[in-house]
């Protein structure tokens, strides 16, 4: 088995993987989970054995790398991965000198992975998609 994580063009196989988790599975509208920053996002796209099965995307403002729209995709889960695909976006925001704090809304259920890669929650429970949230931070000093 190889799997390999990188930032990738092929935004047609990211936007693939996102559907399927983010629409059909949990029920986010079609048009909230596409938006105007996927043309601007750095997005990373992981392939086991050359077929997709995660992906993450980076927006870059001033000095935060938000990391969103993470998915791995069912068959997948369990497997480490998404932890993997998370540290290959903290990564990649640490090539950036001027970067200095990870960023992400994290699912309410999703809390307890997060914080064992290094983020702290911060702020309020608040609805996206319908999905409660909490945003979360990692200094990357």
């Amino acid at each position: 088995m190889s799997l390999s994580i990188d930032v990738t063009e092929k935004l047609d196989a990211c936007l693939t993987l996102r559907f399927e988790v983010f629409v059909d599975e949990q029920g986010v509208p079609v048009e909230e989970e596409r938006d105007a920053l996927d043309d601007s996002a750095t997005h990373l796209l992981a392939l086991k054995d050359g077929v997709p099965v995660g992906t993450a995307r980076i927006v870059f403002t001033e000095d935060i790398a938000k990391i969103g729209r993470v998915c791995v995709v069912k068959s997948a889960r369990g497997t480490g991965l998404g932890a993997k695909l998370i540290e290959a976006c903290v990564a990649e925001a640490r090539r950036r000198p001027d970067v200095t704090t990870a960023k992400l809304g994290a699912q309410i259920h999703a809390l307890g992975f997060y914080e064992k890669l290094g983020f702290e929650a911060f702020g309020p429970v608040y609805l996206d998609a319908g999905i409660d949230h909490r945003d979360m931070r990692r200094p990357l000093g």
